[in-house]
């Protein structure tokens, strides 16, 4: 566990936080990224947003916390997370990237830490919001998701050592990459579907008729 998590990628992790042009380019070229560390990034990004969804006050949320399921959201940013690093890479490997898999899952998971602590520090800081005072807790959110992205956008130009004209154009392409791949696995879950249902009442016609 120990070799997972070890100091030295926690201290790195704040580096590419604070140089991210430079730390992107050594996850790349010396295997300092750390792929459990970006996992636990992307988990702690769900919390983050979880809770900034049921605990924000009512001044800047008018969500009913009845109807949020904290672990159907963190199964399902678990879920986009790994789709869009299939997504980049498949989209990448036909373009001359330079990136592997786990550069792309840690590049992601590392840009999401900016927006977790914009989402945590909103929270609290709506508790003391007054009405007229929205626009400050727009503007946290705003810096974390920008921050973020902008993080997201060099991690993905550094690894795969792509210009900013090409990094858009393969995020384009990602984002179309991503659509089809879903289609695909409802296509795929509606047929199982099928065959399921049809074995099934075949099934049970057996056990009627004898």
């Amino acid at each position: 566990m120990r070799k997972l998590f070890k100091k030295d990628d926690w201290f790195y992790l704040l580096y590419t936080l604070t140089h991210p042009m430079d730390g992107y380019y050594w996850i790349r070229h010396a295997e300092k990224g750390n792929v459990p560390i970006a996992i636990l990034s992307v988990i702690l990004f769900s919390f983050c947003f979880t809770a900034n969804r049921l605990l924000a006050s009512f001044v800047v949320n008018d969500l009913d916390p009845r109807g949020i399921d904290s672990l159907y959201e963190l199964l399902g940013v678990l879920a986009f997370y790994l789709l869009l690093c299939v997504s980049n890479w498949s989209v990448t490997c036909l373009m001359n990237g330079e990136g592997r898999l786990k550069d792309i899952a840690v590049a992601i998971g590392y840009g999401t830490v900016p927006i977790s602590l914009s989402l945590l520090i909103a929270t609290i800081y709506s508790q003391f919001v007054a009405d007229d005072e929205q626009a400050f807790y727009g503007i946290l959110l705003g810096l974390g998701v920008a921050y973020g992205a902008i993080m997201m956008l060099i991690g993905i130009m550094q690894i795969h050592n792509y210009t900013l004209g090409k990094t858009l154009l393969t995020l384009f392409l990602t984002v179309i990459a991503l659509f089809i791949i879903i289609f695909l696995i409802l296509l795929l879950s509606n047929r199982l579907a099928l065959v399921f249902n049809f074995f099934r009442s075949l099934y049970i016609e057996i056990i009627f008729r004898t």
